[in-house]
């Protein structure tokens, strides 16, 4: 097990690579740290890497990084994914700010890269757009769910935080709630990208930012119940799903084995659990009626 730290940055294709620049750069609020013919990389404004853009269909992900312990050496996690079965290549010039990696493809059939050492992107001093922190989750669609969930928990060192019955699973690499999520579907794709912004208010300026550029929201605000976040969610021109989030859930203590208090909690403590299929997507906001279509059927 070589037990992931955090989430890197997500490769999207698009038919359009430079309409969705635009869009990352102009609305989302990223900088454009690599621009070449084929591929471009935007981090946020605090340094990480966000998001890497290459030609293909939309609304798809080819790749996804992770990072390990600085200072770890590669060889070594070569070493931990082959004893449990995993083939791994080493490949250099990841990205602006992953020098190295070990590269494997995960059950569902996405290029993984796992990073120890990491550059931070200096600041361009242009503000422009919502800006979020970082790129907080990536959620994805898969035939199996539990084969998947093993994968990540028994190899990468993910925890799971909570499932909602056996359809969909939370989990989490660090403090926070989720990291990655997976859930049920028959056909296997992105479900949606989420940035975490500041706070509540970052989220009113993030919908209206949106909605100067004629992008409508197609779900929230609303605060959810699994996770507890406060979210709004928009497709954009390739009908990405992405999420804007504040206020997640956070695991402070593993050995505690609660989250951090909040007042709207369900449980005290709120430990990770299976929730029952009834459970609404959202405490307040929209989807808080009682009778609702399930989680991944957002529009």
């Amino acid at each position: 097990m070589i037990n992931v730290r955090r989430l890197g940055h997500a490769t999207l294709t698009t038919p359009d690579i430079d309409r969705q620049i635009e869009y990352y750069t102009e609305v989302v609020g990223l900088a454009l740290v690599e621009r070449s013919k084929d591929r471009a990389f935007l981090t946020c404004k605090l340094g990480l890497e966000a998001i890497a853009l290459e030609p293909g269909k939309g609304n798809a992900l080819s790749r996804i990084s992770f990072q390990v312990d600085p200072g770890r050496d590669l060889d070594d996690v070569a070493r931990a994914l082959a004893k449990d079965g995993v083939k791994t290549e080493r490949r250099s010039g990841i990205s602006p700010g992953i020098a190295k990696a070990v590269v494997f493809t995960d059950p569902k059939g996405t290029e993984v890269q796992i990073f120890s050492e990491y550059t931070f992107a200096r600041d361009d001093g242009r503000s422009a757009g919502i800006m979020p922190l970082k790129l907080g989750h990536v959620a994805y669609r898969v035939d199996d769910v539990q084969k998947t969930v093993k994968f990540y928990c028994d190899v990468l060192g993910f925890r799971v935080s909570d499932w909602r019955d056996d359809t969909f699973a939370f989990l989490r690499c660090n403090t926070d709630h989720h990291t990655v999520n997976f859930v049920h579907d028959a056909e296997p794709q992105l479900h949606h990208i989420a940035f975490e912004v500041k706070d509540w208010a970052e989220i009113q300026r993030a919908a209206e930012t949106l909605a100067r550029h004629d992008i409508h929201l197609v779900w929230g605000p609303g605060r959810h119940i699994i996770g507890h976040n406060i979210a709004i969610y928009h497709r954009n021109s390739d009908k990405v799903r992405v999420e804007f989030f504040c206020e997640m859930d956070l695991m402070k203590d593993e050995s505690l084995g609660y989250f951090d208090p909040r007042p709207w909690h369900q449980d005290r403590p709120q430990r990770p659990k299976v929730w029952g299929p009834e459970t609404l997507r959202n405490y307040w906001g929209y989807g808080s009626e009682p009778v609702i279509r399930g989680y991944q059927t957002i529009e």
